[in-house]
């Protein structure tokens, strides 16, 4: 059968670095082909190439065996190329209607009423079939991360889609979201699409896809049918056979945690709070805005003891984010309080700071990097009021240089050297860039934000290992995750986030499908 669309040979190349080395990739009509790969293999590299927001250095693309050349994203568009990316591309003051209808007025041709209104209608028909409530008219920035995931998703899927490009769609997806989304994947499959899948999650890969390619450091390294191999077989071929990443890969999640490294922790499902802990809080409520049907946090309490990983667990868009900024000190609730130590500290993000708080945030490029600045420059907010770094007013720049050299070497992070730009590492490594300025100086509490979304097997190993040595100095660590398997082989405790308020606090033990309808709002005593 003819591939819908092929690349050839293809290289790119950005400056001396050679990002893909002679690459070839097909997808052809009904198939799910995966595209596997560290971070920094060139998954994303090609696939910009294919949807036209990158040229390459040489190769060939072909769409029906025809020789073509993008110049935009339109070209590509305009031969039924579409792509979810990773990293959403709305624009947050448009409204959710307004993002989709961007662009909409060139597919096809024609007068701009006819467009713009069947995009609108398909979008709405699709979003109908999957069960999915969008707010048309809410400001795309606004929204939940699940959200915006989703209308990413229905502006691909506008006009004729002959090749959707999906990078890690299930990111910010649920356990319960998920089947939908495959459900979703499969039927485009069925009716002809050629579907490119990207994801870390092999399990999702081998359950999903047909065809595997697997690219490491640029160059395809395996292509692999999924009924002849399994997650060791493939996690081999990302990472290599004497990798500990593969090696966890392999065996799949598990909770390692040695009791000897969590102190006076006690598994329950009612909630209670110490004053004296590292972190305790007391009957939280944050408001939302006028005229929302319910509080955005109301009446949570919890207490985390020291050494002890407690996670939160829930469907994206519960009171996360919220919740996330009232333990960083960046939003200040109407009710209830926040001790640390059984003091209140000041009620901003450097009053936090300062006894100890460090926080890792869910979007590692718009809260956690200046992006254009050095690795040097984003380690040094974490550092920049030490004495040790300053000169009265003046920052000591060979100082914290020589602190993020160090911190380069600790936490693995590769990059050229302490002056490289933080926008040129890759998705993992600039990850490592936030924990290394999080962690550096042992902080009494961590808050944890999806800290592995969007990252490869390389990367999620890293990052759990650096949470576990900080639990074992003795850290309390706050763990908000959308990933279920996340939350329940990292923690101690499982609180469960339902409309701004915990349905239940649980072992990680507990059976899945109880979790399942705490996180629907089933109350603990329910299940």
């Amino acid at each position: 059968m003819t591939p819908i669309l092929q690349a050839q040979q293809i290289v790119k190349r950005f400056g001396a670095f050679t990002a893909l080395d002679k690459v070839d990739f097909d997808v052809v009509p009904g198939e799910i082909h995966a595209l596997l790969g560290e971070n920094g293999a060139g998954k994303s590299t090609l696939m910009n190439i294919l949807s036209g927001l990158l040229r390459p250095t040489e190769g060939e693309i072909r769409v029906s065996d025809t020789p073509v050349r993008f110049a935009s994203p339109s070209d590509a568009e305009r031969q039924g190329i579409g792509m979810v990316h990773q990293h959403f591309l709305l624009v947050p003051p448009l409204s959710v209607r307004e993002n989709l209808l961007l662009g909409a007025s060139s597919e096809l041709g024609g007068p701009l009423s006819y467009p713009v209104a069947r995009a609108e209608a398909e979008a709405r028909a699709l979003a109908d079939t999957l069960g999915w409530k969008i707010p048309w008219d809410a400001p795309a920035g606004s929204l939940p991360v699940g959200t915006q995931q989703r209308v990413e998703i229905l502006k691909a899927l506008r006009g004729v889609t002959r090749v959707l490009i999906f990078d890690e769609p299930t990111a910010v997806l649920t356990p319960t979201e998920t089947p939908e989304l495959f459900e979703t994947i499969r039927r485009l499959a069925a009716e002809g699409a050629g579907i490119v899948f990207i994801s870390h999650k092999l399990k999702e890969v081998l359950e999903l896809a047909g065809r595997v390619t697997v690219l490491r450091r640029g160059r395809v390294v395996a292509k692999l049918n999924s009924a002849e191999t399994d997650a060791a077989g493939l996690a081999e071929a990302m990472v290599g056979r004497d990798s500990d990443a593969a090696e966890m890969l392999a065996r799949g999640s598990s909770r390692q945690q040695s009791a000897s490294s969590v102190i006076s922790v006690k598994e329950e499902s009612s909630v209670t709070t110490d004053p004296r802990a590292p972190l305790s809080v007391q009957s939280l409520t944050l408001h939302s805005a006028p005229g929302a049907p319910r509080p955005a946090l109301s009446g949570i309490s919890f207490t985390v003891a020291p050494g002890e990983i407690l996670g939160i667990a829930g469907v994206d868009g519960n009171g996360q984010a919220e919740l996330a900024e009232c333990l960083a000190g960046l939003t200040r609730p109407q009710e209830g309080e926040i001790r640390i130590d059984g003091q209140i500290p000041p009620q901003n993000a450097a009053g936090f700071r300062h006894v100890g708080v460090a926080v890792i945030p869910a979007d590692r490029q718009r809260r956690g990097l200046a992006l254009p600045m050095t690795i040097t420059e984003n380690i040094a907010f974490g550092a920049f009021d030490k004495a040790e770094y300053r000169r009265g007013p003046l920052l000591r720049w060979p100082a914290l240089r020589e602190r993020a050299a160090d911190l380069i070497s600790r936490f693995d992070i590769r990059a050229g050297g302490p002056d490289s730009a933080t926008k040129s590492l890759s998705g993992g490594n600039q990850q490592k860039v936030v924990i290394a300025r999080a962690l550096a100086d042992n902080p009494r509490i961590v808050i944890a934000v999806n800290p592995t979304r969007g990252l490869d097997v390389g990367a999620i190993a890293f990052v759990y290992d650096a949470l576990r040595r900080a639990q074992a100095s003795g850290a309390a660590i706050v763990l908000i995750s959308t990933e279920l398997e996340e939350v329940l082989s990292l923690s101690d405790r499982v609180a469960v986030l339902y409309q701004g308020q915990f349905s239940g606090i649980v072992s990680p033990t507990t059976p899945r499908e109880k979790i399942g309808l705490l996180m629907g709002g089933q109350k603990a005593e329910a299940v």
